[in-house]
């Protein structure tokens, strides 16, 4: 699974590696201990203009789909397994148009070994960002009026897939990271057959594996309201 992930670049810088359109002024701050709930960018091709636009995007953690009562379904959908998101009504109508890629500085995974848990950082070796396979949506909040902006909220879900290669030592799941050679297709709302797509895409996660590494970070992390630079330091 994944719970907590790091974020420190952010605007400008994720744009261009992203080749993202448009740029709000109100994506998220860096940050190093992201949490469901929080609010971080994600990356989506907006539907509404021909061709889509590519656009970065603040949005909650954890998906809050459009039938939904109320947002609070969301602090559940944080992940989503890829094995199962085809059929899962929370995630099957976002995986065939609602697709995002969700940049990130890399993420956190605890290892359980002799009844303690030791929280770990996974990063890309070479420093640039690493991207993960996610699913979007939009939810009408019925309590606001029609011309509040605050009416719709935008959320967002991690798919993962089992742990590969020493990835597995530390915990039984992983996010399902994406490459470059399926990003684009992945962000296209036209993509056709998205089932066999994400099939493509986890088989490709292995080889984003082996340009990562990982070390053992301190427990501070283990609480939401740290969140600086010394978090990522190696224990």
């Amino acid at each position: 699974m994944c719970g907590r992930f790091v974020v420190a670049r952010v605007g400008s810088e994720l744009a261009s590696v992203l080749h993202a359109e448009i740029v709000p002024d109100d994506l998220p701050s860096p940050s190093f201990n992201i949490a469901p709930t929080a609010q971080a960018t994600i990356v989506l091709d907006s539907v509404k203009t021909e061709p889509p636009t590519r656009r970065l995007a603040s949005a909650r953690w954890g998906l809050v789909p459009g039938w939904a009562k109320d947002p609070s379904v969301g602090s559940r959908a944080f992940n989503a397994r890829s094995e199962e998101a085809a059929e899962k009504p929370t995630f099957r109508d976002a995986l065939v148009s609602r697709r995002a890629v969700i940049p990130a500085s890399g993420y956190y995974e605890w290892q359980q070994q002799a009844g303690a848990k030791t929280p770990h950082f996974i990063r890309p070796e070479n420093g640039e960002p690493l991207f993960f396979a996610g699913l979007y949506e939009w939810w009408k909040d019925p309590s606001r009026p029609v011309d509040d902006p605050g009416r719709w909220l935008l959320s967002f879900t991690i798919l993962t897939r089992s742990a590969v290669g020493g990835l597995a030592e530390i915990h039984d799941r992983m996010p399902l990271m994406i490459d470059a050679e399926y990003a684009d297709v992945w962000l296209d709302p036209t993509t056709e057959y998205p089932a066999d797509l994400l099939d493509a895409v986890s088989e490709a996660a292995p080889a984003v594996v082996d340009t990562l590494t990982w070390f053992a970070v301190g427990a501070t992390v283990g609480n939401v309201r740290n969140d600086d630079p010394s978090l990522i330091e190696p224990a």
